[in-house]
């Protein structure tokens, strides 16, 4: 019996050494095979260059336009850019979630705080002009004009379950609804419009078609023959055949204006033009790649917004705004505050802050 266990014993340990010598190679080599794959994931994952856009559905066209420019130079780079609004661009910039945020108004004091929260610095660049138009739909045969009286009493809180319909703007128009379609509440132009029409960012009645994508708004317009809405000009002008533009009365010479290159360029077209920016996160310009992108937009800024419907800044803006850039001169210029400004204040205005 002795004997027999011992010899048991004894197959027992030669099986045990047998299957070490055996899975001891193979234990190292699955450690090794899972080492190599974690260190390719990590290597590739370093490798990959994307810049992250994101915010105004107004800033999109031009930005995308260059992205799908930079792409075709740049094969290895990628640029995704998304739509959130300006409000919802900046949030997410202002958490360093993103690279570059579009914004269709200058950044918030609220924004700048949360930026300075976080630790986030940033360099503002103007990039274009934009006008906002009123639209109607074009089978609209009675609105010859508005003035911004009568858009406040269309879009003023009070308004809500009042104003609803267009005899309540002018008793000899039709005693029909009032059909408003507007952007949302994280749009810059939303922010915008209700400062220089109602006199408060963010003062609007909310029972409105809203929505920060402005192809929703052309389609809700376009459809409805007793609608009104407003957005970004170039939206406008890539649907002029669906949408009708209402002259909006200059308040200073009282004479209605349409949104043009020419009325904003002169400064006619009053209160609803305003210039477009990006903020580049400043940590971010530590990847060459993001630098490149940056200054491949300042420099094709003037020729790709005109092909998507926007005014181009003068030259000598771009130039201004290309040396901060290059300096890295850090902040905004407008204090936190929304206000319409013309293209030779904004110049004025560029060229103090690059000293």
């Amino acid at each position: 019996m002795e004997v027999e266990s011992r010899n048991r014993e004894q197959k027992n340990r030669k099986m045990g050494s047998v299957l070490l010598s055996i899975s001891a190679p193979l234990i190292l080599t699955v450690i090794t095979a899972v080492a190599v794959l974690t260190l390719t994931h990590h290597l590739l994952y370093a490798q990959e260059k994307v810049i992250k856009i994101d915010g105004s559905s107004t800033v999109y066209l031009i930005t995308e336009a260059v992205a799908e420019e930079f792409q075709k130079k740049f094969r290895d780079i990628k640029v995704t850019v998304g739509i959130s609004g300006t409000g919802g661009g900046f949030k997410k910039f202002c958490r360093g979630e993103i690279d570059i945020s579009d914004a269709s108004r200058p950044i918030k004091k609220s924004e700048i705080e949360l930026c300075e929260q976080n630790k986030i610095e940033y360099i503002e660049l103007p990039v274009a002009y934009d006008a906002m138009a009123v639209v109607v739909n074009p089978q609209n045969n009675w609105v010859d004009y508005l003035t911004v009286e009568e858009l406040k009493k269309m879009w003023e809180p009070s308004a809500q379950g009042k104003v609803m319909k267009w005899s309540d703007i002018r008793p000899n128009w039709p005693d029909a609804p009032l059909r408003l379609f507007g952007p949302g509440t994280d749009s810059g132009t939303y922010d915008y419009f209700t400062e220089a029409i109602v006199g408060k960012s963010g003062a609007s009645r909310g029972d409105y078609v809203a929505s920060e994508d402005d192809n929703v708004l052309v389609q809700g317009v376009a459809k409805e023959k007793y609608a009104l809405g407003y957005f970004g000009v170039a939206y406008y002008f890539e649907n002029k055949d669906i949408l009708k533009a209402v002259p909006i009365v200059n308040p200073i010479t009282k004479k209605p204006v349409v949104p043009s290159e020419e009325t904003v360029y002169k400064g006619e077209y009053v209160p609803l033009s305003r210039p477009l920016f990006i903020y580049v996160n400043v940590k971010s310009l530590d990847k060459k790649f993001v630098v490149d992108f940056v200054e491949f937009y300042i420099k094709n800024a003037a020729k790709l917004s005109k092909e998507v419907g926007y005014i181009p800044l003068p030259q000598k803006v771009y130039d201004v705004a290309y040396e901060r850039f290059k300096r890295r001169i850090k902040g905004t210029l407008f204090g936190g505050e929304s206000r319409y400004i013309k293209i030779e204040d904004l110049m004025k205005l560029e060229e103090k802050g690059s000293r």
